[in-house]
C-alpha cells in the first residue's frame, strides 16, 4: 500500500496509475487524512463477487428447496390486503 498527498497525487497520476494497473493499491490524503483509495479494478471487483458468490452457495446449501406455488404465495403474501 501507498499513501500520497491529494496535491502530488494529481502531479503524479500517470506513474500512479501504472502502478495500480500492476496490483498496487494507493491512499490518497488532504492533510494526512485518507479521503480516497485507488484499487486495481478486477482485484476489488472480483473480491466482492467471489465472496458474494460464495454467500449464496452457502446460503443454498442450508435451505430445502421451494416449488414455484410457494415462490408465488411469498411474493404475494403482503399484497393481499
Amino acid at each position: 500500500m501507498f499513501v500520497i498527498g491529494a496535491y502530488e497525487a494529481k502531479t503524479h497520476l500517470p506513474e500512479l496509475l501504472r502502478s495500480v494497473e500492476k496490483g498496487e493499491t494507493i491512499i490518497i490524503t488532504r492533510r494526512g487524512t485518507p479521503i480516497a483509495r485507488i484499487v486495481p479494478f478486477e482485484t476489488a471487483n472480483s473480491a466482492v463477487t467471489a465472496a458474494t458468490i460464495d454467500r449464496m452457495k452457502r446460503a443454498r446449501q442450508t435451505r430445502t428447496p421451494m416449488t414455484p406455488a410457494e415462490i408465488m404465495e411469498l411474493r404475494d403474501e403482503g399484497r393481499k390486503g
